[in-house]
């Protein structure tokens, strides 16, 4: 897998914009994809260094609509901290 195949988004919430003052960024990941691929794509796409990376899968959630319901699609959610001479994010702080 390619460094932009493992990393799919950012996640932008409150909480993710209070863990950036730590050097802590969150992404959703690709399923597939183990710690060791997720710091090597986080340090080639952004240029920075990587202290440590912990993951978690997200199931989906039920939801109905009327009386059909189903399951929002499940994702793999990766928090990244970078070591603390490493440069920032330059995409989360534009967003700060």
């Amino acid at each position: 897998m390619e460094a932009r195949d493992i990393i799919i988004k950012p996640v932008l919430t409150e909480k993710t914009y209070a863990s950036i003052e730590d050097k802590r960024y969150t992404f959703v990941v690709a399923k597939k994809a183990n710690k060791t691929e997720i710091k090597f794509a986080v340090e080639e796409i952004f240029n920075v260094k990587v202290e440590k990376v912990n993951t978690l899968n997200c199931r989906g959630k039920l939801k109905r609509m009327g009386r059909n319901e189903g399951y929002t699609p499940a994702y793999k959610k990766a928090v990244v901290k970078l070591t603390a001479d490493s440069k920032d994010i330059e995409f989360f702080k534009s967003l700060s």
